[in-house]
């Protein structure tokens, strides 16, 4: 995102960082000095509190969060600037259901962050699955607030041969036209020139009819960027046929979710995915896509690229774009050198590929 009008970015930044479970002990020390360094060479510095909640406090501690989340939300929001967050899940090592997923739901909906923005760049054309090589360089901007996910609704006669399950499918014009207009703005400050929108409106006529009439309506207050809508089935076969047709797609919750994770697999898969939940002018939350990854967590091998470019998208959100772009260099440089972790063929750990982006960043902030 960017700051509006008149609007100058804070040069310091004080940054919750949340463990949370499995590979995010691994990634997020590694990547808050990534995102220090990027920052501190253009002027601004990051002041980073490490908070340990997840199934790690639950083996210390007994409980893998204090028992009051939302009032542990609006803490982390009056104390920082900004959340970074590592990962939520099961740990093999406690019982299921034990890790931090309250509180990332919670900062989710307390903190009413109604932009999930996936930003889904090809690095390298090796790591993509298309037999073709065509740039690809997609943004996702799925509403993170309504929809199906809010889990309203209800079952009859659960449990039996007659159940009813009923989930209800959530849509305001409040909703529709903050998250559409986000991605419009989004388009024309980031030179994007067009916005897909995708729906179902020919069989969900009343929520998705509202989805196109507010986006159109939203289109005529932004003649410079394109407007277009696809059906989302068509859609995701077009993203496979010819990923480099689209930028920005905005779209509802759960076909965001879906999307979002089609993108990233055509650009390298959810070890390069970034993601931020925003609402602008308010304390954001950012986190990469990838999950917790037990298989590999306190190993020290995770990739931190999604982690990392989670902190590009951060960076940017609070306006700091040339720390920003320090960040996207370094990883760029990093493909290109092979200084990667080993599920993109390299054979650095993960504090090693962290190392190699602070260096490369100095160097690169001299070059500028």
């Amino acid at each position: 995102m960017f700051l509006k009008g008149n609007e100058m970015p804070e040069n310091n930044i004080d940054l919750a960082v949340i463990l949370g479970d499995g590979v995010g002990h691994d990634i997020l020390p590694v990547a808050a000095e990534v995102i220090k360094e990027a920052a501190g060479v253009c002027g601004v510095e990051v002041t980073p509190t490490v908070y340990g909640y997840g199934a790690q406090r639950y083996l210390e501690e007994g409980s893998p969060l204090p028992e009051d989340v939302p009032a542990l939300v609006r803490s982390l929001a009056e104390k920082h600037d900004a959340i970074l967050f590592g990962s939520a899940g099961d740990d093999p090592r406690v019982p299921a259901g034990i890790n931090c997923r309250d509180l990332l739901v919670g900062l989710r909906w307390e903190l009413d962050l109604f932009v999930n923005l996936r930003p889904a760049p090809l690095l390298d054309s090796r790591f993509c699955p298309l037999k073709k090589e065509v740039p690809i360089d997609l943004v996702v901007v799925r509403e993170n607030t309504e929809g199906v996910n809010v889990r309203m609704g209800g079952n009859f006669k659960k449990g039996t041969t007659d159940e009813v399950a009923i989930q209800e499918d959530v849509n305001t014009y409040k909703g529709v036209e903050r998250i559409c207009r986000y991605a419009f703005e989004y388009a024309r400050a980031h030179g994007y020139p067009k916005v897909t929108m995708a729906d179902k409106h020919g069989s969900l006529i009343h929520a998705h009819g509202l989805w196109k009439r507010v986006f159109w309506r939203m289109n005529e207050e932004f003649p410079d960027v394109e407007g277009e809508h696809y059906f989302i089935d068509t859609l995701c076969m077009d993203l496979v046929l010819h990923p480099e047709k689209f930028g920005v797609i905005v779209t509802n919750n759960m076909y965001g979710d879906i999307l979002s994770d089609l993108c990233a697999s055509l650009v390298g898969g959810v070890g390069v995915a970034a993601s931020g939940c925003i609402h602008p002018g308010r304390v954001c939350m950012f986190e990469p896509v990838h999950g917790t990854a037990p298989d590999i967590a306190l190993k020290g091998i995770a990739n931190p690229f999604a982690t990392v470019l989670t902190g590009r998208i951060m960076l940017d959100t609070l306006g700091h774009t040339r720390a920003a772009e320090l960040i996207w260099g370094a990883v760029q440089a990093a493909v290109k050198e092979n200084k990667i972790t080993g599920d993109l063929g390299g054979d650095l750990n993960t504090k090693g590929v962290g190392e190699y982006l602070q260096e490369k960043i100095v160097e690169l902030s001299k070059e500028q």
